[in-house]
């Protein structure tokens, strides 16, 4: 027999992509984040993301398999959140679209632990290590969503249940024909204005220009939501958002990076408090 066959096998190093040949159809991760959540259960529409095909960690993939189960959810739709029982508890619920590797996000529920953090994205192994700060921090205060964020919020979420909405520097789609992409549009302004309580803190932030004034205008016309800037503008990047080593990055080279703070105004009109937005037209999003 072969002295290869017969070889003891290489350990694999720490932290190495991890691959791990498995049959056509069966889950990459049995225990972990489901490919696509939802299915073929809701319309399909023109997306917000694109999702990145990245070579997961040992340390990830050992995260998403251990940990999913009791921090992870799986946004299918299907059913509706309780979030007192997602928690553990009814402290404020913020929801974070697209989190990347999830370092801020940790660093946040860190140095807030009386706030819960329902962070949403699609991205794997973005998704196993912000499980493992979570577990290395001990950090009992963040939940890891995966699928898009419009049918978390239209399918899962009841009104008022949220206690605030993070959108840091989503994909700007820049090219005019991809515009229709963006997230941040009148559209699903109406439909987070729904789920999020009165006072509630809309916060964006981004680096590409044009999308900063797009967010700004569409943000201040809409009749759910005030600007907490008094002269109407950008505010100031708040304490509570860590500057991560990609945007310092940016701004050494020169990148502005504009911040929007808007509440949730105390009423709604009734119109608002029951809209359903069903657009076809509008992007579903984990980013």
């Amino acid at each position: 027999m072969s002295d290869f066959l017969n070889a003891p096998e290489t350990p694999h190093p720490p932290g190495a992509p991890v691959r791990h040949p498995r049959a056509k159809g069966t889950p990459r991760f049995p225990d972990g984040p489901q490919a696509d959540p939802a299915g073929s259960h809701f319309e399909r529409r023109i997306r917000s993301f694109q999702p990145r095909r990245s070579r997961v960690t040992a340390g990830q993939a050992d995260a998403l398999q251990r940990l999913w189960p009791a921090w992870g959810l799986d946004i299918d739709g299907q059913h509706v959140i309780d979030l007192t029982e997602l928690f553990g508890n009814d402290r404020p619920v913020v929801l974070e679209i697209g989190f990347g590797m999830g370092e801020a996000t940790a660093r946040m529920a860190a140095a807030d632990p009386d706030t819960n953090i329902l962070a949403v994205d699609v991205h794997t192994p973005g998704q196993g290590n912000l499980l493992n700060l979570a577990e290395r921090e001990g950090l009992r205060n963040v939940r890891v969503g995966n699928g898009d964020a419009i049918i978390l919020l239209r399918e899962m979420l009841t009104p008022d249940s949220l206690g605030g909405l993070r959108v840091y520097f989503p994909d700007p789609w820049p090219k005019k024909r991809h515009h229709k992409r963006r997230l941040i549009q009148p559209e699903f302004l109406a439909l987070a204005a729904t789920r999020l309580g009165p006072g509630a803190l809309v916060h964006c932030a981004t680096d590409w220009e044009p999308y900063a004034e797009q967010m700004l205008e569409v943000l201040t016309a809409h009749p759910a939501f005030e600007n907490t800037q008094a002269d109407g503008g950008f505010a100031p990047r708040p304490e509570f958002r860590p500057l991560t080593r990609f945007e310092a990055q940016g701004l050494e080279k020169g990148h502005v990076v504009n911040d929007l703070l808007f509440r949730r105004v105390e009423h709604l009109m009734e119109h608002h408090a029951e809209h359903r937005v069903e657009h076809q037209d509008q992007p579903p999003t984990g980013a």
